[in-house]
């Protein structure tokens, strides 16, 4: 996909290919996205898709060698849509970022097609040495808001992040990842249609949950039967304390041997 058009050295054709995927991302967008009523308001005013248009150009500058200039237009991006995404990010067809603040994409990043992003997603690195350092985003993969994804791991096809996990290891296809650090808790199960919704994503920490839940009434029960059976201890303590004072009391009413001499 994205990897042939590196490769491309004409650039007017690679210019006709960006034109085209930026027509796919305004149909993809709008299908995506139920709060956008046509496709003109789309185009004008999704700070997203104008985030996508913007890295476009400058990622076909950047595989052409126009470094600087494809940096200029990335740096004005992140002032214009709050997005940050570095122009050597490959990105595929029918991408789309919902809301658009926060985004921070990296310079080795590759997402596949129909992805989509919300707002304050993070597709970071995790080292400073050249090379691959980002993620490796397959198709129809959604992040969720606020989801941080670090280091070049893979995600696979068809995943979701909810909103909020750091995902620091590679995801296999299918799957739903949660929580911080992200756990898998839905693999390969029943296709989900439904998204975007991601009040449909499962609880990772139920179980643990009802697990600690059976514990601590678990140690109460333990701790009620310590105290009943210190209470019976107490109670036979008493006793015993009251029998040996009963004995003391005999023991020194007793004559004793000096007593005797003396009544003698």
């Amino acid at each position: 996909m994205y990897e042939k058009k590196r490769k491309e050295k004409n650039f007017f054709v690679t210019f006709h290919n960006v034109i085209k995927d930026i027509i796919d991302d305004i149909k993809y967008g709008c299908e995506r996205d139920p709060a956008a009523r046509n496709y003109l308001e789309f185009v004008l005013l999704y700070p997203g898709f104008h985030a996508i248009i913007l890295h476009r150009i400058a990622h076909l500058l950047w595989i052409h060698n126009f470094l600087f200039t494809a940096r200029i237009i990335s740096f004005l991006s992140r002032f214009w849509t709050g997005c940050d995404i570095h122009p050597g990010a490959v990105i595929g067809k029918r991408f789309f970022i919902d809301h658009g603040m926060g985004v921070v994409i990296g310079e080795t990043t590759y997402i596949g097609n129909d992805v989509t992003l919300y707002q304050g997603v993070t597709l970071g690195g995790t080292s400073t040495k050249k090379g691959k350092r980002h993620p490796t985003v397959y198709d129809g993969v959604v992040v969720g808001a606020g989801a941080i994804v670090l280091g070049p791991l893979n995600i696979g096809t068809g995943s979701r992040i909810g909103a909020g996990s750091v995902v620091i290891k590679d995801v296999i296809p299918h799957s739903t990842v949660v929580g911080i650090p992200g756990k898998v808790v839905k693999q390969r199960g029943v296709k989900v249609e439904k998204v975007l919704d991601h009040a449909c994503l499962p609880d990772p920490f139920d179980n643990t949950h009802k697990i600690y839940e059976y514990k601590i009434e678990k140690l109460e029960k333990e701790v009620e039967m310590l105290k009943n059976l210190l209470i019976q201890n107490k109670v036979l303590c008493n006793e015993e304390i009251i029998k040996s004072e009963e004995c003391i009391n005999i023991v020194s009413k007793l004559p004793t041997e000096e007593t005797k001499l003396d009544t003698d």
